[in-house]
């Protein structure tokens, strides 16, 4: 598959869009989101969707930083992935093992991150002395030159990174079947190691039986995601009611007692 001009120049907007709109506060750096717009652009959803997904799954636990860390920067999987997994499908890429190959691309791109807000964080003194001084409209593009500095960087990586598919597809064709597949392999498992991460710290005791019913329904059972999410619902719904009932019960029981130390003290007197 070959990707245009057009199609490049496109998908260079959206990354720009999608890079800066992450100092916005409206997620748009989320890797199912780039996919979506990478798919629309290319004009394979389902697989984009489906990469997407996988992607999410493995940031739920990699999306975090623990202490002083910085996770990856979802451009990677959420743009190279994407157009490596769309376009190199026919060469035996998987979604997994594109999501293998896209995770040092994620590394860089934070590395890439880092040294804009590092560029930039000098300018706090200009921006007050402009202040000080009237100069309003410098004032106001400096104070949202992050953001275009965001916008070109995402704008370059976009269009690059569609540019130079050849490369990418040269880089493919060298590898040997049996490391393609370990790669699938290993994409396949960092959604489950991101998943496992999130569990370590959000696990209670007594959730682990919901947890091994899940486990049994995907794995036993062979549900889909839909089928098991259904019988998670119906598991927080009967344990919505029974802590309400729980918690009426206990009003009622603390308002029978404080009605009968009244009438014991009233009777007293």
């Amino acid at each position: 598959m070959e990707i245009s001009i057009t199609q490049a120049i496109l998908i260079g907007l959206i990354t720009a869009f999608c890079y800066s709109g992450q100092l916005l506060g409206i997620y748009t750096n989320r890797s199912i989101v780039m996919a979506f717009f990478v798919g629309l652009v290319l004009g394979d959803i389902p697989t984009a969707l489906t990469f997407g997904a996988l992607a999410e799954l493995a940031f739920m636990g990699f999306g975090a930083g623990a202490g002083g860390t910085v996770p990856p920067n979802q451009l990677g999987p959420g743009i190279i992935g994407t157009i490596m997994a769309i376009t190199l499908k026919n060469q035996g890429v998987t979604p997994e093992s594109a999501l293998s190959l896209s995770f040092p691309f994620a590394v860089l791109f934070q590395l890439v991150t880092t040294a804009i807000y590092t560029a930039l964080a000098g300018t706090t003194d200009t921006a007050k002395k402009l202040i000080k001084e009237g100069k309003y409209s410098k004032f106001n593009l400096l104070a949202n030159s992050t953001i275009i500095a965001f916008a070109v960087v995402g704008f370059i990586i976009g269009v690059t990174s569609a540019i130079s598919l050849p490369a990418l597809q040269a880089f493919v064709n060298i590898l040997p079947d049996w490391l393609i597949t370990g790669f699938s392999v290993a994409g396949g498992l960092i959604p489950a190691i991101g998943f496992a991460m999130i569990m370590s710290v959000m696990i209670k005791k007594e959730l682990i039986p919901y947890v091994l019913l899940g486990y049994i329904c995907a794995s036993y059972l062979g549900l889909p995601t839909m089928a098991i999410a259904l019988v998670g619902a119906v598991f927080a719904l009967i344990m919505y009611n029974l802590n309400t009932n729980n918690a009426q019960n206990t009003v009622a029981t603390a308002n029978a007692v404080n009605v009968s130390d009244e009438e014991d003290f009233s009777n007293g007197i």
